[in-house]
């Protein structure tokens, strides 16, 4: 009896150690698409185009920007002490090579992922860490938004390395936020996907698929 109950701890032991937890953020459902907050950037001549389709791996979103500027936007709260892992499946079909990302005339990309934590009474005063598919930077290169300070690039794909193919990327957003903000989030506030070439007035095609955070 001793023994059935040792094997039995040891099992519930290497199921507890093996155990992640995964939160996924989005669906890409035509009825999720009809319901998510769309918010056109201020200037831009169009919105982008988003689209839902699906492949073998499920269903993903199509984002077209041509001339264009939009994000879709997901309030949900995140819990980063148990969940701080993102993890982005994402492919840019048609990137924005040539651009200066870090310039306000080069500032689009293809394919952007906001974390954003609120800190104060208005949109303007929250921070962000803006993952992104780079058309023109090295993966790993970061810098502030020539917008604004408030909100972090990070590259985590680069269209240098990968064009026109799926890339699934993970980056630990607690620990981003204290490394590029020097804040200590404990929660979430909300994510946004956006694809935009507003600035450059050139023409992107990107997808996103399967965004989730896990413990590790």
């Amino acid at each position: 009896m001793k023994n059935i109950i040792l094997i039995l701890l040891l099992i519930l032991i290497q199921v507890e150690v093996g155990y992640t937890t995964e939160i996924k953020v989005f669906n890409f459902t035509e009825n999720e698409l009809s319901e998510l907050k769309v918010r056109k950037v201020r200037g831009a001549a169009k919105a982008t185009i988003y689209s839902i389709g699906s492949n073998e791996s499920g269903n993903f979103l199509k984002a077209v920007a041509d001339n264009a500027a939009s994000g879709l936007g997901k309030e949900i709260k995140i819990d980063l002490n148990k969940t701080p892992f993102i993890n982005i499946t994402w492919k840019v079909e048609k990137d924005l090579s040539g651009i200066k990302e870090d310039t306000k005339k080069g500032h689009d990309f293809a394919a952007r992922v906001f974390a954003v934590k609120k800190t104060g009474a208005t949109p303007l005063s929250n921070r962000a860490i803006n993952y992104v598919f780079s058309s023109n930077s090295d993966i790993g290169l970061n810098r502030p938004s020539p917008y604004t300070k408030k909100s972090i690039d990070y590259v985590l794909s680069t269209t240098k390395e990968n064009l026109n193919e799926w890339v699934t990327v993970k980056a630990n957003v607690k620990d981003d936020f204290k490394k590029f903000h020097n804040l200590d989030v404990n929660e979430l506030d909300g994510l946004a996907i956006m694809s935009d070439t507003d600035n450059s007035k050139m023409k992107s095609i990107a997808y996103f698929q399967n965004i989730y955070f896990s413990t590790e």
